[in-house]
C-alpha cells in the first residue's frame, strides 16, 4: 500500500497554509495527499444552523490545492469525532501528518493550539507543525535548508533519518545542531571553568556528534552536513539555527524543545516519535 501525506484542515488561513506545505511536500516525495476535516458531532437542529457544511471543507481545500498544483494527487475526507483522536488514527500508516499551529477557534494569544500540541506529543508518526500564511509560489518543496536538533548522546533515529531524507530530496544542506551543557562538576566548583577544560569538553562533544551522525553520512553521501556543537539550551540553539531553514526536525523526546521553539521560528517544525 502506497504511503500518503495527511493534512488536517479547517476553514482558517493557517490550516490552508499547512495544506499548501503538505501539497508541496507530497509533490517532492511523489506521494498522494489526503486532506482531512474533522468536526465534532452536533445535534441535528444545531447542524442545520451551521453557516457552512462541514462535509465540504476538505473538498474545497483540495480544489484550491489542485488549482495551484495541477500535478498533485489529492482527495478530501470529512470525518466526525474528536480531532486529535481521529487524526492520530488516520496518520497510523502515513508518511507525515501536517497541521497548522492553531485552529479556527483558537485565541489569537495562543501560539500553539491544543490539537497541534496534543498531536506533537502523542502521534506515532512524524507530525509537521506549520506556522504562517501560504508559501510564496516557487518550485514544489523548495527550502533553504534543513535543521536537525540532535542529542548526540541519544540520537532519535527517526528524526535523523527524516532530516537526511528531506535534505537529500531537496539538494539542501543539513544543519545538525547538538546543544550541550557543562558537566555537573563544573557547576559545583566555586570558580568558573578554565578555558582549557571547556575546550576539552567541547572537543568531546564535537567527536560525540560526529560519531552519532556517521551511519547516516554513509547512507546519504550526497547530503552536505554542517555539524554544530553549541553551549546553549536546545530551544535557544535551534531558534538561532532555524533562521535560514525551511524545516526544523526534532525527536519526540525533545518535544518540550519543539513546543518551546515553535513560537519563535517562522518555519515548519517536524516532531518525530522515535
Amino acid at each position: 500500500m502506497e504511503r500518503e501525506i495527511i493534512t488536517g484542515v479547517d476553514r482558517s488561513e493557517r490550516s490552508r497554509a499547512a495544506a499548501d506545505w503538505a501539497a508541496r511536500e507530497a509533490l517532492s516525495r511523489g506521494l498522494p495527499l489526503r486532506v482531512v476535516h474533522v468536526s465534532l458531532p452536533a445535534p441535528p437542529d444545531r447542524a442545520e444552523r451551521r453557516p457552512y457544511r462541514s462535509e465540504t471543507v476538505a473538498d474545497h481545500v483540495v480544489a484550491e490545492l489542485t488549482d495551484r498544483h495541477p500535478s498533485l494527487r489529492a482527495r478530501g475526507l470529512h470525518l466526525t469525532g474528536a480531532p486529535v483522536a481521529v487524526l492520530r488514527t488516520m496518520a497510523e500508516d502515513a508518511e507525515l501528518l501536517v497541521v497548522g499551529l492553531r485552529g479556527e477557534g483558537s485565541h489569537p494569544r495562543i501560539r500553539v493550539g491544543t490539537t497541534a500540541g496534543a498531536l506533537a506529543r502523542t502521534c506515532e508518526r512524524p507530525v509537521v507543525l506549520v506556522p504562517g500564511a501560504l508559501a510564496a509560489d516557487g518550485p514544489p518543496g523548495r527550502v533553504d535548508g534543513v535543521t536537525l536538533g540532535i542529542d548526540a548522546r541519544s540520537p532519535a533515529g527517526g528524526a535523523v533519518t527524516l532530516a537526511f531524507d528531506t535534505a537529500g530530496l531537496r539538494g539542501a544542506r543539513l544543519h545538525a545542531v547538538h546543544a550541550w551543557r557543562l558537566p555537573a562538576q563544573a557547576a559545583e566548583r566555586p570558580f568558573p571553568a578554565l578555558e582549557e577544560d571547556r575546550a576539552t569538553w567541547e572537543d568531546d562533544e564535537v567527536q560525540r556528534l560526529s560519531d552519532a551522525l556517521r551511519p547516516w553520512r554513509g547512507k546519504y553521501p550526497e547530503v552536505d552536513v554542517l555539524e554544530d556543537v553549541v553551549l546553549l539550551a536546545p530551544e535557544v540553539a535551534l531558534t538561532h539555527a532555524a533562521g535560514n531553514s525551511g524545516l526544523v526536525v526534532v525527536g519526540r523526546h525533545s518535544g518540550r524543545t519543539a513546543l518551546s521553539l515553535l513560537p519563535h521560528t517562522g518555519c515548519p517544525v517536524a516532531v518525530v516519535p522515535v
